[in-house]
């Protein structure tokens, strides 16, 4: 039912025509607001300075289209809005077949597909189209149109505070400025939105206050650091980037530019319970990790993907729709980031009690009566104690010791009971 639902969300985005700013985003934050009634919208003002980066202008299309001599539209920006390069320069101008060329964009790898293809911070116009629809085209005289505006106004992005009994914060991102994609674009924005609905329903006595935002990639990311930095570092232990999350094909995660944060610890170990996890390196890094990670900034923040983006055959395309985003999909990257927070709320250190190695057969934890190899079950309370030294919290003890954090928190109950450990 959840990923029925976060994909019956992404089918109601998945025509808007998003990007950097303008009222795409707008229309895409108004209806997660809907979702998230409690979720507050900002905006950055053109040309406002945010760090090295500068907020750009607005962009929108009223239509964009070629046609040639007898009237017959044969790219047309309705049929797709993938088939406009963003942010492209408003022109209306006939031109012949070789000149229009220059401005036309396809992928001859991927011959049915129209690629997504931007030029946020330059001025210029073009067109996306399939290989074999550029290829198709007969010399004569076309005629280029696109009536966009580009105009000084905000950027906007969406940002969620669900307060916990600590001040101390979990961070989970994702973006909002690519128009017509399923994976690369909005399963990242529904899995956030049902992630913020279960926390706040869900988990009402939670510990941890979750920071929870919708912004355009870079851009975005960059002037909401700009705003909340200092309190951000001070207060976030873990954070997520979410994108690309839909599909059913395998497991992605980026750990975080140093390694070793929580959110790395968090999300190794939950993966490690599933099937077919790659795990890359942060020199593979490409979304928001890049800013959240960056020196002067350096949060723990790790990147969670089904398909890492750059690395499926429909990414940045027109292929990227719903035969590769399903519920399916969508429920089980659900489940992956629920089990995430769950093992962050649950996260505490243990100390053992008992000098030396307990005797954990007259507790009867240990069966076995000296005859073959030990149990597996003893042996992993063995490990865990080897490590239950109270400086060692429960994702620290499943890292090291191979074991998933629930299980983790099983064994150290059965170990508390017999009064082996405590929690400090």
């Amino acid at each position: 039912m959840r990923g029925d639902n976060m994909l019956g969300w992404a089918k109601d985005l998945f025509p808007i025509c998003r990007s950097l700013a303008g009222p795409g985003v707008r229309e895409t934050l108004t209806y997660l607001n809907k979702l998230l009634p409690e979720m507050t919208l900002h905006e950055v003002a053109t040309g406002e300075q945010v760090f090295d980066w500068v907020v750009p202008q607005e962009w929108s299309v009223d239509e964009a289209y070629i046609e040639d001599e007898d009237g017959v539209r044969i790219v047309d920006f309705k049929d797709h809005n993938l088939h406009l390069v963003s942010y492209s320069e408003p022109v209306y101008e006939w031109m012949d077949l070789d000149t229009l060329d220059q401005h036309l964009y396809s992928l001859p790898d991927r011959p049915d597909a129209i690629p997504y293809v931007t030029a946020y911070y330059e001025r210029l116009w073009g067109f996306c189209l399939s290989h074999k629809q550029r290829q198709s085209l007969k010399p004569g005289r076309y005629r280029a149109v696109v009536k966009s505006a580009l105009y000084d106004g905000a950027l906007s992005y969406g940002e969620l505070l669900l307060k916990g009994r600590e001040e101390k914060e979990i961070l989970l991102s994702t973006y909002i400025c690519h128009p017509s994609m399923a994976n690369n674009e909005l399963s990242g924005p529904v899995l956030t939105a049902a992630l913020a609905q279960w926390i706040d329903e869900t988990l009402s006595d939670r510990k941890y206050t979750y920071r929870i935002v919708f912004v355009p990639e870079t851009i975005g990311a960059i002037a909401y650091l700009s705003r909340n930095l200092d309190q951000m570092k001070q207060r976030v232990v873990a954070g997520f980037v979410l994108t690309c999350v839909g599909d059913e094909r395998c497991y992605s995660m980026i750990p975080s530019r140093t390694g070793g944060t929580r959110a790395d610890q968090v999300l190794s170990s939950v993966l490690a319970s599933r099937d077919d996890v790659i795990t890359y390196s942060f020199l593979d890094r490409g979304s928001d990790e890049r800013q959240y990670c960056s020196p002067g900034v350096d949060l723990p923040v790790a990147v969670f993907c089904r398909s890492k983006f750059g690395e499926y055959p429909e990414y940045h395309s027109s292929l990227d729709n719903f035969d590769l985003v399903t519920s399916t999909g969508l429920g089980q990257s659900f489940d992956v980031m629920a089990d995430c927070i769950t093992a962050l709320e649950q996260n505490v250190y243990y100390r053992a009690i008992t000098p030396c190695e307990p005797q954990l057969g007259r507790r009867g934890l240990y069966s076995n009566r000296g005859i073959g190899d030990i149990p597996q079950a003893a042996l992993k309370m063995r490990h865990i104690l080897a490590y239950a030294d109270g400086t060692h919290d429960v994702l620290s003890l499943a890292e090291i010791t191979g074991i998933g954090p629930d299980e983790v928190r099983d064994i150290l109950r059965q170990l508390e009971v017999a009064g082996l450990v405590c929690a400090e």
